[in-house]
C-alpha cells in the first residue's frame, strides 16, 4: 500500500469510528506533512482520494472537512425485461432529446457529456502546438491504421497498469470510442443477427444495432452490480447471439459497476459459448474509490473481449480519439477502419501522445474524480429534498450519471417536454430501451459544477413530478 493510501484509510477509519465527526475540519496539508514526515503531495493525494470517496469535502480558502452523513435514498430494483428479441427503432427519440440538451441556455441534465471546464484545455493546447512543431511529414502516411505508434504505446502502458497485457500492435486508434464500438460490432455481427445488451441500455448501442439491422435482446440488469448472469446465460441458450455489448464499469445510464469476480464469471460464461464481448469502457477512469475497476478484458484468455475506450470523457472532449483493443478481431477492426473513415485525425493523436508523455494525467484525473464525486453528493441531496415520495435513485461509485425511478404516475416523456419549457433538459427512460420501456425513469447528468441555477432546476423537476403525482391521485 502506498503512503497516501495508508493515510487515507487511516483517516477513513477515524471517521467510521466517530473520532472525526461530520463537519469537523481536518488537519491542514502542512500540519499533516509536519506530523507524518511525508511530502505535501502524499497528503494531497490522500485528501483527493477521500474526497472522491465522498468522505470529505473541500471548502474554498478554508480547507478540508468531514462530509455530512446522508441517509441513502432507496435503490432502484433490478430490471425485468422480457426475453424476446426485437428490431430497434429509437433514433428519432434520441435525436430529439440530444438536440434539446445542446440548446444554449438549457440546464444540461440531459447531456451525455460532462462540463468542458473540467478538463486541462490549456495544457492540451500547448501539447498540440509542441507536437505540430516537431511533426514528421511522413507521419501522414505512417499514422494510418492502426494509428500513431507513440499514442498506442502510451495506451498499452496504461493497460499494463491495470494488469492487462496488450501489445501496441493490437490497438486500433479510432474517431472516438463510438467508432471503435461500431467497428467491433461490425467485425462479428451481420444484419439479422442478435446482440445481447443491458436493460436499460446505452442508447448509442441501440442506435448502432438499428443502423446495422441487428436484433436486440435486453437482459435483466441490477443498478448496483450490472447484468444478471443467470438471465444472460438463459438469453445465450435461447437466442445464440453473435455478441454482447456491455458497459461493465459505471454503465450508462445506471452507473452500475460489476465487481471483479462477476466480470471474471461473465468472461468465462461467454468463453464457453464463444460469444464475443464488446466492452464499452469510456467511464472506467472516473471511479470514486481507491483504485480503477478491473477490466473484463483482464480475465480474457481467448481473445474474445474487444475493449473500447476513449479520452473524450476523461481528458480531451472534442479531440475525438478513441481506440479498440479487439483481441483476436484486431486485424478485422483495423481493416474496417481503413475502409470506412481511413484514419483518426493526426494532430489529435500527436497532441495526446505528447500530453501523456509529459506526465500530469493522473493528477488531472484525481481532481476530475473529486469534482464529480462532490457534484454527485449535491445532486443526490437535492433530489432527496425535492422529489416526491417513492422516488428511487442510483448511487454510482463513478461516472457522472444518476438513474432516477419516479413514481408510476410520472410519465418521463411528458416530464421531458415540461422541463424543456422551463429551460431544463433531461434524458427520459424510453430512449434507453429498444421496447421504449422505463416510462417513469429519467437519467440526470451531474457532470457540471453545482450552482444555484442547477439547484433551482432540480427543485423545478421535483415540483413537476409532484404535480404529476397529484394529478394522478385526483383522477
Amino acid at each position: 500500500m502506498k503512503l497516501y493510501e495508508a493515510l487515507a484509510d487511516e483517516l477513513a477509519g477515524l471517521m467510521a469510528d466517530g473520532v472525526l465527526r461530520p463537519g469537523e475540519k481536518l488537519p491542514s496539508v502542512r500540519q499533516q506533512q509536519e506530523r507524518r514526515g511525508v511530502s505535501p503531495s502524499t497528503v494531497f493525494q490522500a485528501y483527493y482520494q477521500l474526497e472522491a470517496r465522498g468522505l470529505i469535502e473541500s471548502r474554498p480558502r478554508s480547507g478540508y472537512y468531514v462530509a455530512a452523513r446522508r441517509q441513502a435514498a432507496p435503490e432502484p430494483e433490478v430490471s425485468r425485461p422480457d426475453a424476446a428479441s426485437t428490431l430497434v427503432d429509437v433514433s428519432e427519440l434520441v435525436f430529439q432529446v440530444l438536440e434539446a440538451s445542446r440548446a444554449p441556455g438549457n440546464v444540461p441534465f440531459g447531456s451525455a457529456f460532462p462540463s468542458p471546464l473540467l478538463f486541462p484545455l490549456d495544457k492540451l493546447g500547448r501539447a498540440v502546438t509542441a507536437s505540430m512543431r516537431r511533426i514528421d511529414p511522413w507521419s501522414t502516411v505512417a499514422d494510418l491504421p492502426p494509428g500513431n505508434a507513440e499514442l498506442r504505446r502510451q495506451i498499452a502502458l496504461r493497460y499494463q497498469l491495470d494488469g492487462v497485457q496488450v501489445s501496441p500492435d493490437d490497438i486500433v486508434i479510432t474517431n472516438g470510442a463510438l467508432e471503435a464500438l461500431n467497428l467491433c460490432l461490425q467485425a462479428v455481427a451481420r444484419p439479422g443477427d442478435t446482440v445481447l445488451v443491458e436493460s436499460p441500455s446505452f442508447y448509442a448501442a441501440l442506435q448502432a444495432l438499428e443502423r446495422i439491422g441487428l436484433k436486440a435482446v435486453e437482459v435483466a440488469t441490477h443498478p448496483r452490480d450490472g447484468i444478471d448472469l443467470d438471465a444472460l446465460a438463459a438469453a445465450i441458450e435461447q437466442h445464440q447471439p453473435r455478441a454482447c455489448w456491455l458497459m461493465t464499469s459505471f454503465q450508462n445510464p445506471l452507473g452500475s459497476l460489476m465487481p471483479p469476480q462477476k466480470k471474471q464469471a461473465l468472461v468465462e460464461l461467454l468463453a464457453v459459448h464463444e460469444v464475443p464481448l464488446v466492452e464499452d469502457d469510456v467511464y472506467g477512469e472516473l471511479y470514486f474509490g481507491a483504485q480503477r475497476p478491473a477490466l473484463a478484458k483482464r480475465f480474457d484468455s481467448k481473445g474474445l473481449v474487444m475493449h473500447c475506450s476513449s479520452f473524450s470523457k476523461c481528458l480531451a472532449p472534442g479531440f475525438r480519439v478513441g481506440w479498440a483493443a479487439a483481441g483476436r478481431f484486431a486485424r478485422q477492426v483495423e481493416r474496417l477502419k481503413l475502409t470506412t473513415s481511413l484514419a483518426a485525425a493526426m494532430p489529435s493523436q500527436l497532441a495526446l501522445a505528447e500530453y501523456l508523455g509529459q506526465g500530469g494525467y493522473e493528477r488531472h484525473l484525481r481532481q476530475l474524480r473529486g469534482a464529480l464525486a462532490g457534484q454527485q453528493r449535491q445532486m443526490l441531496a437535492a433530489i432527496g429534498q425535492h422529489f416526491p415520495p417513492g422516488t428511487r435513485v442510483t448511487q454510482p461509485q463513478g461516472g457522472y450519471f444518476l438513474w432516477v425511478v419516479l413514481p408510476e404516475a410520472v410519465d418521463a416523456l411528458q416530464l421531458h417536454r415540461q422541463a424543456l419549457a422551463h429551460g431544463i433538459s433531461i434524458a427520459p427512460g424510453p430512449m434507453f430501451s429498444a421496447k421504449r420501456a422505463f416510462r417513469n425513469c429519467i437519467r440526470l447528468n451531474y457532470g457540471h459544477a453545482w450552482d444555484e441555477r442547477l439547484a433551482a432546476a432540480i427543485a423545478t423537476l421535483g415540483a413537476l413530478a409532484h404535480a404529476a403525482c397529484a394529478a394522478s391521485s385526483a383522477a
